[in-house]
């Protein structure tokens, strides 16, 4: 058995490529591999040979596993050494003067997004990613106990304060943008956020834009007038149905989801006038916890806030089927959905 170990393991060695390993880590360690089978004829030995025999397999098959992973390592970066040494680039050389760029649909909608609201009055605000536990939950009128402070929905960072952690949406900037000035307050803050939640419409990164308004005597008609019409001119469809359903979020209230009309047939979303509905965003009257945890008197001052995903427009707008495609980085992907950098879409 040590004489074929040994072999075993030199031909491990011997390896130059993952394949040639992998077909050895199968032809050993496989369902039908070597070990595999030499484990199933332990029921008909006598105990004291069983045990013996099965202690001698387990040492020799530990023993290999440990080598192929050494040697995949080694492998490893063997590869990633030969690709450094190919795939370089010398920076000093002149701009192809031919090459062309294209504008991600990502940017391009966050671009729209912005000249939108702005034509409504709404300056930009921007905020950190990386947040601590007040600005992303408690200041937002988060229970102690909800959800979305778990690990299994929130990136977290180990730290001195031992209470940091990507943001899980842009709802901090209006907490910060408030505290650091004064009333009214007209702002979209957009940006990247983190979840724990990876599939064909949810990626662990996705953007945000959040918007928000301060100012007296501010009431939901206020809300869906501004909703309305950026939708419309976001769409271009000046009849857009749009509505808005009761719903409940902590920093908020009353809060509402806000849906726009659509039609399916044929498998094929088309928005605009049709006897479906599709859900776009959220929106609310700011909760006076809120106010008040930024220095206001709810008394004196009412505001609304509104949150989009820019994926999720981005994929209706331009019709794009899958959110991952997003962040693939193919170069095939971004010359048939990205934008010149003038005119239209590439």
């Amino acid at each position: 058995m040590q004489m074929t170990i040994q072999n075993i393991i030199d031909s491990i060695l011997a390896s130059e490529n993952i394949a040639a390993l992998e077909e050895i880590r199968i032809g050993q360690l496989g369902k039908k591999g070597y070990f595999t089978e030499q484990l199933k004829t332990l029921g008909s030995l006598p105990p004291e040979e069983r045990k013996l025999k099965g202690q001698e397999l387990n040492i020799a098959k530990q023993q290999i596993s440990e080598a192929i992973d050494k040697q995949a390592e080694i492998l490893k970066l063997q590869e990633i050494n030969a690709r450094l040494e190919q795939e370089w680039l010398d920076v000093t050389l002149p701009p192809r003067t031919n090459a062309q760029g294209f504008i991600h649909p990502i940017s391009k909608v966050l671009q729209e997004i912005s000249d939108i609201f702005s034509e409504q009055g709404f300056a930009i605000a921007e905020g950190p990613e990386i947040e601590d536990d007040y600005h992303n939950f408690t200041a937002l009128n988060f229970p102690e106990n909800h959800p979305a402070r778990q690990m299994h929905d929130t990136f977290f960072i180990k730290s001195e304060a031992g209470n940091h952690l990507l943001r899980t949406h842009t709802s901090p900037v209006q907490i910060r943008t408030m505290q650091a000035g004064k009333a009214p307050f007209r702002f979209i803050a957009s940006g990247k956020t983190f979840r724990c939640d990876s599939d064909m419409t949810h990626t662990p990164m996705f953007h945000q834009t959040e918007g928000f308004l301060v100012d007296k005597n501010i009431n939901m008609g206020h809300l869906k007038g501004c909703i309305e019409d950026f939708l419309k001119k976001f769409f271009a469809i000046d009849n857009l149905p749009v509505r808005f359903r009761p719903s409940f979020f902590p920093f908020t209230e009353p809060s509402a989801e806000i849906d726009i009309g659509c039609s399916r047939q044929n498998g094929e979303i088309k928005i605009g006038a049709g006897k479906d509905w599709l859900e776009v965003g959220g929106c609310g009257m700011i909760h006076p916890n809120v106010l008040k945890n930024c220095n206001l008197d709810p008394e004196q001052w009412q505001g609304f806030a509104f949150g989009f995903g820019v994926e999720r427009l981005t994929m209706l707008k331009y019709a794009i089927p899958d959110l991952r495609t997003f962040f693939e980085a193919d170069i095939r992907r971004l010359k048939h959905y990205g934008f010149a950098a003038v005119g239209g879409q590439a």
